[in-house]
């Protein structure tokens, strides 16, 4: 066979093993042989889930050979993100402090997955608890990016992006507070997509920023992107921001087309501090999708320069309370040593988180304590709601939006956590998508001079998935194998 299981798409593998051509447990040895070769040198994975596997494909090859189960995805091998919960299965979120948490019941979107069929490799690394943009704060050591071993991955979905980029799942689930599928996705050369909040169940994701996070697709081409998304997004009662959509059919915007579609530039994003190298891939893209057909027009996004103090008032305090239930006393990590029940509380919590995140719980109570709440917090909602206002106004004249997912391409491993303000500017093109509740996608449109891949991000208004799908998989087509 010219080219290994492991390396096929999940779409072209799903229909190998409904074709009888391969088994599901062929398709799973070549994963986990992959897994076996690469892991030393990416560390994509914190837990594997080999035993389990194996017995769920024998189940879901007899579904498949019943002609029960016919779904696309099934039996095709995907990695999970370690912050959503796997019944019987550990789910760390890259913590000490959740070394040892095994979850009694399953998150909606990776449900949505087995009831497709899917085979769940294990879970991937992350920056602890979701906090960081390069999979350097896990507690269980970093992950290096596949295209360069030196550089870093991405975050959050650091580990997710590397598994695919590496060929050690067929495609994978990350989380996006503030670009964490997006700019990992770009950093890996694979495609990854935000969804509109609300589209895919955050049920059983274990919270960072409760009104920023979302979970979405990481993998290799935009079919698959589609054909993923397809699965995870359900109206879910048990979340209470789940949107009931008809329109989730997003396999059928796989078209090479997108004549008369307008898309605006953002003139913002093209100032100080974006690389040269990735400004021109972007522009190239850009112009290919105008000789396609497309109207392309430069505009003015305000409050781009708002994004990031925004971003991280908001998220940091909705961290700090969402963090607040890992105290040693229900699961996880339990100081030894302690004097009384304060005493262990802050014990635990102190040897339990790294330091990322103890600086982002800090800065999240400070915003939210007397006498700071209406000067930052309450001010940064008002921020929030003029950034939607002004991403509103662009969507009454465009279509979509199209520019650069991050300032430069992967980091060197070790550069950015001496520098937490310049690793948070690194997410500048990302975090206002999460601010509005829109959807993103990136996908790679080139390479810098060191080889390094550089991602494209289209942003669409709420609810306009297809529309991203369609620009994207044009794109794709256009641009060739990558």
């Amino acid at each position: 066979m010219s080219e290994r299981l492991n390396e096929l798409t999940a779409g072209a593998l799903g229909k190998k093993i409904q074709a009888k051509e391969v088994s599901v447990k062929e398709a799973l040895d070549a994963t986990f042989a992959a897994i076996d070769e690469k892991e030393e040198s990416v560390h994509a994975y914190i837990t594997l889930n080999r035993d389990e596997a194996y017995k769920t494909a024998d189940e879901v090859q007899k579904k498949i050979d019943s002609g029960e189960l016919t779904s696309p995805l099934a039996g095709v091998p995907v990695a999970i993100k370690d912050n959503m919960c796997t019944e019987g299965l550990k789910t760390t979120c890259a913590s000490k402090i959740l070394y040892n948490f095994v979850p009694t019941f399953t998150s909606t979107a990776v449900e949505n997955l087995e009831n497709a069929g899917a085979i769940i490799l294990g879970k991937t690394n992350m920056d602890e608890f979701a906090m960081g943009s390069t999979t350097e704060t896990s507690a269980f050591g970093v992950t290096r990016n596949p295209r360069d071993i030196t550089r870093v991955p991405g975050g959050s979905s650091g580990g997710s992006a590397a598994a695919v980029a590496a060929d050690e799942c067929a495609y994978a689930l990350g989380s996006d507070t503030g670009g964490s599928i997006r700019q990992p996705a770009g950093y890996c050369g694979v495609v990854g997509l935000k969804p509109t909040y609300g589209t895919v169940s955050r049920y059983g994701l274990i919270a960072y920023g409760s009104s920023l996070d979302q979970i979405g697709p990481l993998t290799k081409d935009v079919t698959d992107t589609a054909l993923i998304l397809e699965a995870v997004s359900s109206y879910d009662k048990k979340d209470s921001t789940s949107v009931n959509r008809t329109d989730t059919d997003f396999t059928s915007a796989l078209v090479n087309d997108v004549k008369g579609l307008k898309i605006g530039i953002p003139r913002d994003y093209f100032g100080d501090g974006l690389d040269p190298e990735v400004a021109s891939a972007v522009k190239k893209a850009a112009d290919d999708l105008k000789a396609a057909g497309a109207i392309v027009e430069e505009f003015d996004l305000s409050l781009v320069k708002y994004a990031i103090p925004t971003y991280y008032t908001i998220a940091d305090a909705e961290a700090s309370s969402n963090l607040e239930r890992f105290d040693g006393i229900k699961y996880g990590y339990r100081a030894e040593d302690f004097t009384d029940l304060h005493d262990l509380y802050k014990k635990s919590r102190s040897e339990g988180f790294g330091p990322e995140v103890q600086r982002r719980i800090m800065l999240g109570s400070f915003v939210l304590s007397s006498g700071y709440y209406d000067a930052y917090y309450l001010k940064a909602l008002k921020v929030k709601a003029l950034i939607k206002k002004a991403f509103d106004e662009a969507f009454a004249k465009y279509d979509l939006i199209l520019g650069p997912v991050a300032p430069t391409t992967a980091p060197e491993l070790g550069k950015s956590l001496s520098d937490p303000i310049k690793m948070y500017l690194g997410d500048i093109y990302t975090i206002s998508v999460n601010l509005a509740g829109l959807p993103g996608i990136c996908l790679p449109c080139g390479r810098d001079s060191k080889g390094l891949p550089i991602g494209l991000q289209l942003i669409g208004d709420c609810f306009k998935e297809s529309t991203l799908i369609r620009t994207a998989y044009t794109y794709e087509q256009l641009r060739g194998s990558f």
